[in-house]
């Protein structure tokens, strides 16, 4: 029997959810388990990380929304992710994590050999957990390392933490997906991301949504697209006090960087995935992308060719 998937969204599980979960984790009959805002006890949500420590066909968890709520639930998932070989995309959005939560489960992240993206959008983090996090993207060359990263909604996380996280995307050889958007970065933050865009040679997708960016970022951004070639495939940057032709421009300079890249060696097939990361308020494609007229129209989770890619890589 092929591995199959698990998604329950919003509800509360019962004792015989929790059992069939466990044993489906346990017999290897699980590649995708999504727990988005489940509402579980402790003893439940211990049986379930006891089983997915064992568990050698999940490669996605998506405990999104509260599920990790207490420094117990943090211990117990990160003792399961020690044993655990196989989890590649690990989804933690909306959890109260804090710096502490992130150091309890750091060593274990550091250590998985399997894990290549993360979402730690909206849970509390300040800047010692970014050091934390810097430590996931070694430098070029140094081990494997996280291909997509997601600090979605960490106001916390000042200035000087924004600059130690530019300066370790602008080392790091793999990250290819960063997003950063609903933090107030402003314009100094976004112009230290310019020059870690500039100097990566992977990072494909750079959210900036809401960012409390002005013209005066868009203008860097605009300049090092223009001048200086980079991987970069897609900027967001709506909700911000950005010019619509400012980021036409942009938009603009992306497309075309990306046909000439189908031109000369043609778009690479991807695996079809989803994504674990809790939806933002706009549609967005594969490549460059603007926002509609109507930005909060649409709630919508969409799957990215880059983050199907990053499992498919895994796998061959």
């Amino acid at each position: 029997m092929l591995p199959s998937s698990i998604q329950i969204s919003g509800e509360p599980l019962s004792g015989a959810e929790v059992r069939d979960i466990c044993r489906g984790l346990r017999d290897n009959a699980v590649r995708l388990l999504s727990l988005r805002g489940c509402r579980l006890c402790d003893r439940d949500f211990g049986r379930i990380c006891r089983a997915l420590a064992g568990a050698t066909s999940l490669a996605q968890l998506n405990l999104n929304l509260g599920v990790v709520s207490s420094p117990s639930r943090i211990k117990q998932l990160a003792e399961a992710l020690r044993t655990n070989r196989s989890i590649q995309s690990l989804f933690l959005h909306g959890s109260p994590l804090t710096d502490a939560g992130l150091a309890l489960l750091n060593p274990a992240l550091a250590l998985h050999p399997a894990l290549v993206a993360l979402d730690l959008g909206d849970c509390m983090l300040g800047d010692e957990a970014i050091n934390l996090i810097c430590g996931l993207l070694p430098p070029d060359g140094a081990k494997s390392g996280l291909k997509e990263l997601t600090l979605s909604a960490n106001p916390g996380i000042t200035p000087k933490g924004w600059s130690r996280l530019a300066i370790a995307v602008a080392h790091s050889s793999q990250v290819r997906v960063l997003n950063l958007d609903y933090n107030p970065l402003g314009d100094h933050v976004a112009g230290m991301l310019a020059v870690a865009v500039a100097s990566s040679r992977t990072l494909e997708v750079l959210d900036l949504e809401g960012t409390g960016l002005t013209n005066q970022s868009a203008q860097t951004l605009l300049d090092m697209v223009e001048n200086y070639p980079t991987a970069l495939r897609s900027l967001v940057l709506a909700e911000n006090s950005i010019s619509p032709e400012l980021q036409q421009q942009i938009c603009d300079l992306l497309s075309e960087g990306e046909e000439e890249e189908e031109m000369a060696g043609g778009a690479a097939d991807t695996q079809e995935w989803e994504r674990g990361r809790e939806p933002t308020a706009h549609q967005r494609s594969g490549s460059s992308w603007m926002c509609p007229s109507d930005p909060r129209s649409q709630m919508v989770l969409m799957t990215s060719g880059l983050g199907d890619s990053l499992l498919a890589e895994t796998e061959m």
